[in-house]
């Protein structure tokens, strides 16, 4: 009788195990079938995800990330996850998470009401806003300074799409052109072939402080739009979502964000130990405080 009981306990436990793992959907199931985590990352969006001189992939949103696959593998119970890392682009980090080749994307992309028809985001972790960098020389202020000047964006960003609608709204009459990344732009400017790079503030931040010469430069006081950053994940996959959102807000509530900030924005950072110096804003310390995964930039002011 006992040796029965103990088979039919055993064949239980069998029982749930089987029924947990066909429970399992969409990316968790991949992830747990394959014991892989893969990662999208960036090259060179300094301080959020851009490659050392070692070409290790390191930043803000890779920490992030990495916190992230912990909570993923403790989810799924898994002894050991195989994080992977996967190259992706401003044009490419989005069909990458759409059709399976990326799980996650950790950079620093926009959460915006047309990009979430495509793929999902997790409670945003930095909130930024466009302006642009140009040489100090050429005396550049304000848009109406642009008039039929050379000026470059990035490819597959938000602020292409809106230097672009601006321009024909305004009839500014630029001549723009889009980038492979951030560092191809810079570097238009830098060479000439560009009077400004149009940008989130934080991202142009860091290529100044890493320049070769910082004080040739200025950033625009001016910002144009709102851009609240989040990490990329897949769209409608709500087991997935939640066990994402649930640990980057475990992230906030626990003060690891705020430790993971001062790491990288108030502290030296390879690869030339630059401090950028950024303050936490307002806005940022209000998403730490109520955790929200909104597009609408309304919710960040």
């Amino acid at each position: 009788m006992k040796k029965l009981v103990l088979l039919s306990a055993a064949l239980t436990l069998v029982a749930v195990s089987s029924v947990s793992a066909q429970d399992l959907t969409g990316r968790l199931k991949k992830i747990k079938d394959t014991g892989t985590l893969t990662l999208g990352y960036r090259d060179s969006s300094i301080p959020f995800s851009y490659l050392d001189d070692n070409q290790k992939s390191i930043g803000y949103s890779m920490d992030i990330c990495y916190k992230i696959a912990d909570a993923v593998k403790s989810h799924l119970k898994l002894p050991k996850l195989n994080v992977a890392l996967s190259p992706v682009t401003s044009a490419t980090r989005i069909p990458l998470i759409a059709n399976g080749t990326v799980d996650l994307e950790c950079g620093s992309t926009t959460n915006n009401a047309e990009r979430q028809q495509q793929v999902s985001f997790a409670p945003t972790t930095f909130v930024t806003a466009t302006r642009f960098v140009a040489k100090k020389s050429s005396k550049l202020n304000d848009l109406s300074d642009f008039k039929g000047k050379t000026v470059v964006s990035t490819a597959g960003t938000s602020n292409l799409k809106w230097l672009t609608e601006t321009n024909g709204k305004e009839n500014l009459g630029m001549q723009i052109i889009p980038a492979k990344d951030h560092a191809d732009a810079f570097l238009m400017v830098d060479s000439g072939r560009a009077a400004a790079f149009f940008m989130d503030d934080i991202l142009l931040y860091g290529l100044v402080a890493n320049s070769k010469s910082p004080d040739q430069w200025m950033v625009s006081s001016k910002a144009y739009t709102v851009e609240p950053y989040g990490m990329i994940e897949p769209k409608d996959d709500p087991a997935f979502k939640k066990v994402v959102d649930d640990a980057v807000v475990a992230l906030m509530k626990s003060g690891e964000v705020e430790k993971l900030y001062q790491k990288w924005f108030n502290s030296p950072i390879p690869p030339r130990n630059v401090n950028l110096k950024v303050p936490m804003s307002d806005a940022l310390k209000k998403v730490i405080a109520n955790p929200t995964d909104s597009g609408d930039p309304a919710a960040y002011r």
